[in-house]
């Protein structure tokens, strides 16, 4: 209730900001034709006043039940073995890099590396205001075309992964996870960030019995450390299989109710023949793809934000 509040009294300030630089504005190009100085001051003013405007107008569009909320964004490879992890590897670092940017924190929950190479699986939670809001536009499934540096033949392959973004809802009352419904196993680390932590038993998976639901987190040399991840992850994952069973209506938060393969992607990102990143749900293109892959994901979430509501 008093961080509803907080964001709420911060919207409000900022509100009072962005209407007061817009009367001075209007003062100022008044006077333009009195005082040549006043014309200078008011273009000067106009930039910046409009990129502030059209940043508050993004905050209005984030008026869903979860957006405020911390997210848990988790990403996994589809069919292809090294191929399709590598891709997986390749949107975590995208991710990391548009995570530092944006200004929010970035903790790994889980991060499984690949045989060869790329993740299996990678696990993020994310923290700051309207987390979720803007890192839900990025749920669903993202297809890469390249030369891939596997192929000896330098054949050019398509690669699948999906990024599944959930809100966090460790505070919600309504998801209760009781011990006698859990399974706990622990196992050795392995792969990157496993360097440090193999010797011991560290990692935890916890199994929901009643639902199935498997999770785990290996990030940490703490057991302890490792096992609140998990239970992170499995809160959010319970959440929504409850949401889902009750409502039926869950896609547009979870967005991995579909075949991680062609015909399912949200975003296409083309390395050869030509260079394009597109998403399929705005039609907003990029050509410059090394841009979007270090972490220039605005205008797509901005794009998708203003998407007319059904």
């Amino acid at each position: 209730m008093l961080r509803n509040l907080r964001r709420e009294k911060a919207v409000l300030n900022r509100w009072r900001q962005v209407h007061q630089v817009w009367e001075d504005l209007g003062v100022l190009i008044s006077l333009a034709d009195e005082e040549p100085t006043a014309e200078a001051e008011a273009a000067s003013t106009a930039k910046p006043f409009a990129k502030e405007l059209e940043d508050f107008e993004l905050t209005t569009l984030l008026d869903g039940e979860y957006d405020a909320n911390n997210a848990i964004l988790a990403i996994h490879p589809g069919a292809g073995g090294t191929e399709s992890q590598d891709w997986a590897e390749m949107l975590y670092r995208m991710y990391l890099r548009y995570l530092e940017q944006a200004g929010f924190k970035a903790t790994i929950l889980d991060y499984q590396a690949g045989d060869e190479a790329g993740v299996k699986d990678a696990t993020i939670e994310i923290e700051g205001d309207y987390a979720y809001g803007y890192l839900k536009a990025e749920g669903g499934v993202h297809r890469l075309v390249r030369i891939s540096p596997f192929d000896a033949q330098k054949r050019r392959h398509t690669s699948f992964a999906s990024v599944q973004v959930l809100p966090q809802v460790e505070e919600l009352a309504d998801v209760e996870i009781k011990d006698e419904d859990l399974r706990v196993d622990t196992f050795r680390s392995s792969g990157a960030g496993g360097q440090h932590v193999n010797k011991t038993e560290s990692a935890v998976r916890l199994t929901h019995l009643p639902t199935g639901i498997v999770v785990s987190s290996q990030a940490e040399r703490s057991q302890h450390r490792n096992r609140d991840f998990a239970m992170k992850i499995l809160s959010a994952k319970l959440w929504a299989y409850y949401r889902d069973q009750e409502e039926k209506k869950l896609g547009h938060l979870t967005n991995n109710k579909m075949e991680i393969a062609f015909g399912s992607q949200i975003r296409s990102y083309v390395f050869q023949p030509y260079q394009m990143v597109k998403d399929h749900r705005t039609n907003h293109e990029i050509g410059d793809i090394q841009r979007v892959m270090d972490g220039d994901l605005d205008p797509f979430i901005q794009a998708y934000l203003r998407l007319p509501r059904k």
